[in-house]
C-alpha cells in the first residue's frame, strides 16, 4: 500500500498507527486487559524495590517491573534523563541522539507514565546520571533492590557497573515516613533482567561465547531446539508506590539541548506503549496486512508495506514475545503462511544481532569489524555531506536520505541500499554512516544497527553476507514507475516515469561514478552497464542485488 495520491500528496503526513488517540488508548486497554493476570500468588516481599526503566518503556511483559512488584511492598519507577544520551558518537562527534528520536522518547515516556497512574504507580523523571541517582533514591527511600532490564553493548555494560559500584557502597537506611523500616547494613543489590529478545539468552542451545557465526545455523537451532517464553501477566494494580513529594516532568525537548522537530511529510511515529500495541492490532487485525508481509516487506513507500514495529521494539515499548503471541493468534483464528512465519524470522535476526553483540564486544564497533578486515576508508567529508544531506546525484539514494532526516525512518531496502553505496560506490568508512543512522533513527539500536552496517560493509562475522547493491537493478525491482524517488525528491516529479531514477541532466551531477552497474550519461539518456556488476558477482563471497 502507497500513499493516497502519493505524487500528488507531497505534503501529506501520516500517522504510524493510524488511530484518534481516543481509539488508540481504547484499543491499548483491551489489550492490557488480555493481558492482566485474574489471579496472582499472593504478594510477599517487604520494603521498596526500585524499577529502574531504560530501553524498556512498557508496563506489559515487562519482568524486571513484575519482579519489583512479587519482592516489595511499594515500587518506585524510576527514569533517569541521562545526559550521556544526549552528547556525541564516538568517533565523528554527530549529536548521539536526534531530534526526532528524542521527541519519540518523550511520547515513549509521557504513555509510560499515563500506564502506570492507570495501575496505581508513577514514574519518578530526573535528569542526571543514574549511578548518582539511584543511589541517592535508594538511601531516600531504603530500597532492598533496583530492577533493571540487562543490555549488552559497551556503553550501557559501563553504566551497569557504575550503578552496581555505587550501590556497593551505599548502607541500607530507613526511610523516613515508610511503613517498614529497615535495620538492614546491607547495600541495596542491582538485579539486571534479561528482557530485550525473542528467545531468552537462558534457553538458547549455546553459550552467547559459542554462537554460530552464520544466522542461518543460529535460527535453525533455537527453533528446533528452544521454546518461547510466555509474556508475562500482570497484576489489576501495581501499588502502591512510596510517598514521593514531586514526581518531575516529563522532559521538554529544548532542556535535552535539541530544537523541537515535527515531521512535514512521510511517515509520523507516535511514542509508547500504547501506540506500539495499537499498530499491532492495526496491522495483524484491521488491515489484515500480517498475511502479505513476505510480499510487501521490501517496499518503500507508506506505512503498509511492512509492520513499523521497529522504533517501538527499539525503545522497549513492544515486547517482541508479545508480538510472536499475536502471530500465533492470528495464525489460529484466521491464516498461516509464509508470511505470518517472516515476521517471526525478521524478529530471530533482531535476537542475532542482540547476542552476536556479546560474542563480538567493541568489535561490532571498529572500522575493520569482527573479522579484523583491513580496507584503506575514504573519511572524505564532501562526499559523506553529500550522502547524508541527499545530495549525491542518484535519486533512489537522495530520496532514501531525505526520508531519513525528515521522518527518523527507512525501508530495509533502502537502508541496504544507501549503505552499500556509501562503502561500496563512494568507499566511505561505515562508521561514519552508521553514527550518522545512530543519531536519526528513531528505532536505532547499537546491536541492530552496527550488526547491520558490519555485514552491509562486508567486515561482519559472514562473509557471505558481503553484498554489492547495484543502482540501476534496484530501482527497477523496487521503485519500478519512480513513485518513491518523485514523493521525496519534487525536482523530478514531472519527469516521465521512465527517466525518474537517471534523469540525467535534469537532476544533480552524480558526485561518484557507480563501481559496479556504472551509469552512463549518452545524449542525456542514462544507460547502466553491467559488465561490472557481472563481475562482481563472480567474486567469492559477494552478490549483487
Amino acid at each position: 500500500m502507497q500513499f493516497p495520491g502519493a505524487i500528488q500528496a507531497e505534503t501529506s503526513v501520516h500517522q504510524v498507527p493510524g488511530f484518534s488517540s481516543e481509539e488508540t488508548n481504547r484499543i491499548a486497554e483491551q489489550t492490557f486487559q488480555r493481558y492482566t493476570a485474574e489471579s496472582l500468588p499472593k504478594r510477599k516481599g517487604k520494603g521498596v524495590a526500585i524499577v529502574w526503566f531504560r530501553n524498556d518503556l512498557r508496563v506489559l511483559d515487562n519482568e524486571a517491573l513484575f519482579r519489583a512488584w512479587v519482592s516489595s511492598e511499594a515500587v518506585l519507577p524510576v527514569y533517569c534523563v541521562d545526559p550521556r544520551l544526549f552528547g556525541t558518537t564516538h568517533y565523528f562527534g554527530f549529536p548521539k541522539t536526534g531530534g526526532l528520536r528524542a521527541q519519540f522518547l518523550i511520547e515513549c515516556l509521557a504513555d509510560l507514565k499515563r500506564n502506570l497512574l492507570k495501575r496505581g504507580l508513577d514514574l519518578l523523571i530526573q535528569h542526571g546520571k543514574p549511578e548518582e541517582i539511584l543511589p541517592s533514591l535508594s538511601k531516600a527511600y531504603g530500597v532492598h533492590t533496583v530492577f533493571a532490564q540487562k543490555e549488552t553493548c559497551s556503553e550501557e555494560l559501563n553504566v551497569e557497573r557504575l550503578v552496581s559500584k555505587s550501590l556497593r557502597t551505599l548502607a541500607l537506611s530507613s526511610s523516613e515516613g515508610q511503613s517498614v523500616k529497615s535495620k538492614s547494613t546491607n547495600s541495596t543489590k542491582l538485579e539486571l533482567i534479561w528482557g530485550v529478545s525473542m528467545y531468552h539468552i537462558d534457553d538458547l542451545p549455546f553459550s552467547s561465547n559459542s554462537l554460530p557465526d552464520v544466522y542461518t545455523q543460529f535460527r535453525k537451532s533455537v527453533e528446533l531446539k528452544s521454546k518461547i517464553r510466555s509474556c508475562i501477566k500482570i497484576p489489576s494494580s501495581l501499588g502502591p508506590a512510596p510517598g514521593v513529594g514531586d514526581w518531575g516532568c516529563i522532559p521538554e525537548i529544548t532542556l535535552l539541548g535539541l530544537e523541537k522537530a515535527k515531521v512535514s511529510k512521510g511517515m509520523a511515529f507516535v511514542g509508547g506503549e500504547s501506540a506500539a500495541v495499537s499498530r499491532v492490532y492495526e496491522y495483524f487485525w484491521t488491515k489484515n496486512l500480517l498475511r502479505t508481509y513476505k510480499e510487501t516487506r521490501n517496499g518503500m513507500l507508506g506505512p503498509d508495506y511492512s509492520t513499523k514495529f521497529s522504533p517501538w521494539l527499539a525503545s522497549g515499548s513492544l515486547s517482541p514475545r508479545f508480538i510472536y503471541e499475536e502471530v500465533k493468534r492470528f495464525e489460529r483464528e484466521r491464516e498461516s503462511n509464509d508470511s505470518t512465519y517472516w515476521v517471526l524470522f525478521e524478529l530471530i535476526w533482531r535476537d542475532y544481532f542482540r547476542f552476536l553483540s556479546i560474542k563480538q564486544g567493541n568489535s561490532i564497533f571498529h572500522a575493520g569489524g569482527p573479522r579484523k578486515v583491513e580496507v584503506n576508508w575514504s573519511q572524505n567529508q564532501t562526499l559523506f555531506d553529500a550522502w547524508k544531506d541527499g545530495q549525491t546525484g542518484y535519486p533512489l539514494i537522495d530520496a532514501n536520505m531525505k526520508e531519513l532526516l525528515t521522518t527518523g525512518f527507512m525501508s530495509n531496502r533502502g537502508r541496504q541500499i544507501v549503505c552499500s553505496f556509501l562503502v561500496r560506490d563512494m568507499n566511505i568508512d561505515w562508521r561514519m554512516g552508521a553514527e550518522w543512522f545512530e543519531t536519526c533513527l528513531l528505532d536505532y539500536d547499537p546491536c541492530s544497527n552496527y550488526g547491520n552496517w558490519t555485514y552491509g560493509a562486508g567486515v561482519g562475522n559472514d562473509p557471505r553476507e558481503d553484498r554489492y547493491f547495484s543502482i540501476p537493478k534496484q530501482a527497477q525491482n523496487y521503485d519500478p514507475e519512480g513513485e518513491f524517488v518523485a514523493y521525496w525528491l519534487p525536482q523530478i516529479r514531472a519527469l516521465p516515469k521512465e527517466k525518474r531514477h537517471f534523469p540525467g541532466l535534469l537532476y544533480i551531477k552524480p558526485v561518484v561514478a557507480l563501481k559496479f552497474g556504472k551509469t552512463k550519461i549518452m545524449n542525456n539518456k542514462t544507460m547502466a552497464s553491467t559488465a561490472d556488476e557481472n563481475k562482481w558477482k563472480g567474486r567469492k563471497g559477494n552478490r549483487t542485488q
